[in-house]
């Protein structure tokens, strides 16, 4: 006999956790009072509940690990769902264990009882009230085989305080099994033998890589993909590092800021070959444009994503890396020369581009990062400016090493990723890629990061502005920035020695080498404040509810 918290704790252990993120309270003070005990699980204490869901994803995302946090009722509880929403939207593998009131007094509006399993129902893949401590231990087993199994997402466990404190027993489980939840993982052998053919047929082939790619682990099957094919390749936010930013035929990201040659490439296609992606709005534009008259290949380990928003002609339900690999043994190389030669020439015409007139512009911070780092450098980044400028101008070089909120589009995520990152990943340079607005949604974590003395980088593109909202203001509201300016705003330096964290300011474009050198080599968490240009836009473009060939570049 055991109590809950013990066989909780046990249970962690046993599917290999080694640290979890979280914060006390007292419906969850059986289980820290385990944590006290415990030697071999690291335990960050972080500051805002928020940070401990968002750590947890960044630590997921970074690792291709499961990522745990865990937080008390109520507040605390509630406090998570943004965190475990923006896992869900990206299909991040997190656990979040809550504590909740005694199960006596649940339904009686106790001190901190909030019904966070209904709450979390509809942004989790399963949402547990423990209501026996004999059944922890297998809830517990359940909850790691469904974020770990099919499409990966959140799932939540809330404990009441007497279970986590009551006595019970347990049987030990190697292996679970759910009657009513059977992921297909083997994709179906006539569908990859169509989409083989329809491949070789082609004359304008593109692939679309989404993040179920780094999900699945099925990167270097992309790879050999497009060298046995040589067909052009264009990504989601999410999948950026699937293939290296560099290669010669990677078209950059597409859809609202992605490239012109991307979205040039994805309108005149005749065949999409689409690989864990969902065809997002920020990805298609106007859906009634998108890729008219191309054939759709659409590779994806969830059924219900399949022709959700554009029609799939050849559907294979699969994971990613085991269709690629049976893909792979048999596709045959398109006769593509013109086409390759036509999105190279577009690359020519329209690249990415910058007014480097001496000003300090982000898009230079960026590329400074990149060169610095030699490319190698985890990037989170905010939401915003900042994430689509770090999207752009940092070329990933292998998978996990971009962490981004996605579908969710959270502010205040980076941070705490960065956290996560950094201790999942202890040998890598770690950046946070922030805007001056996004920041202090979760500024707090600095504090974490000076305790558990990590050496994240922290660099603010500080525009005094929330910055995407007023670009939109600028180009479809006539200039009227009503509520987006931030001129009265911290002095970023200060609040970080505040916190113990090494503070650089940047105002002028000779000085970027040179804080980006000094905060890797402080080895401690440290903060550049970039104080850039004010009115500096995100290009290309595309507004909302237009089709991609109707992008803004800046130039007129």
């Amino acid at each position: 006999m055991k109590t809950g918290a013990e066989i909780l704790v046990d249970a962690l252990k046993e599917e290999g956790v080694e640290v979890i993120f979280g914060y006390q309270g007292g419906a969850v003070l059986p289980i820290f009072d385990v944590f006290y005990r415990t030697k071999d699980l690291r335990i960050v204490l972080v500051r805002h509940e928020q940070g401990a869901a968002h750590s947890a994803d960044g630590y997921a995302r970074a690792t291709g690990k499961v990522g745990v946090c865990i937080a008390t009722s109520g507040p605390g509880a509630t406090n998570l769902t943004t965190g475990i929403a923006t896992a869900y939207m990206d299909s991040i593998s997190i656990v979040a264990i809550t504590g909740q009131v005694p199960t006596s007094m649940i339904g009686n509006d106790a001190f901190q009882e909030a019904d966070i399993v209904g709450i979390t129902r509809p942004i989790t893949k399963q949402s547990y009230l423990v209501k026996d401590t004999n059944e922890l231990y297998r809830i517990i087993k359940e909850a790691f085989y469904l974020v770990r199994s099919g499409r990966p997402g959140p799932v939540l466990v809330d404990i009441p305080k007497d279970i986590s404190a009551g006595m019970g027993s347990f049987k030990s489980i190697k292996e679970v099994s759910l009657r009513s939840y059977n992921p297909r993982y083997k994709g179906h052998p006539q569908q990859i033998k169509k989409a083989a053919l329809a491949i070789k047929k082609a004359k304008r082939p593109v692939i679309y890589s989404g993040g179920g790619v780094i999900s699945s682990s099925a990167s270097e099957e992309l790879r050999e993909l497009v060298e046995k094919t040589g067909i052009p390749i264009t990504s989601t936010l999410l999948s950026l590092g699937a293939i290296d930013g560099t290669h010669p035929l990677f078209l950059g990201m597409l859809g609202m800021h992605g490239t012109k040659y991307a979205n040039f490439a994805i309108t005149e296609c005749d065949l999409i070959i689409a690989i864990g992606a969902r065809f997002d709005d920020r990805i298609t534009g106007k859906k009634d444009e998108f890729a008219k008259g191309a054939t759709i290949i659409h590779i994806d380990i969830d059924p219900s994503e399949i022709s959700k928003n554009i029609f799939a002609h050849i559907p294979i339900v699969g994971d990613c890396k085991m269709v690629l690999q049976e893909l792979n043994k048999i596709v045959e190389k398109p006769e593509i020369s013109e086409w390759v030669k036509k999105i190279n020439g577009w690359k020519k015409e329209y690249p990415l581009e910058w007014k480097d007139d001496g000003e300090l512009r982000p898009q230079y911070i960026i590329e400074r990062i990149c060169e610095i780092t030699n490319r190698e450098a985890i990037i989170t980044t905010e939401v915003g400016q900042n994430q689509m400028w770090a999207a752009q101008y940092y070329k990933c070089k292998y998978p996990r090493q971009f962490l981004s909120s996605g579908g969710l589009g959270t502010m205040g995520y980076g941070l705490p990723a960065a956290i996560g990152a950094q201790i999942g990943c202890p040998d890598k340079i770690v950046f946070d890629i922030a805007g001056d607005g996004s920041i202090l949604m979760n500024i707090q974590e600095l504090a974490t990061a000076v305790q558990e003395k990590l050496p994240i980088n922290i660099a603010i593109l500080n525009n005094r502005y929330l910055g995407m909202v007023r670009q939109w203001q600028e180009l479809f509201h006539g200039k009227r920035y009503s509520y987006t300016s931030l001129e009265v705003g911290p002095d970023f330096v200060k609040l970080a020695e505040a916190f113990g964290v090494f503070g650089i300011r940047v105002e002028k474009k000779e000085e970027v080498d040179n804080a980006i050198k000094k905060a890797i080599e402080f080895r401690g968490p440290a903060l550049i404040d970039f104080r850039i240009v004010r009115e500096e836009n995100v290009f290309p473009m595309i507004p909302a509810g237009a089709s991609l060939k109707e992008m803004i570049d800046g130039t007129a």
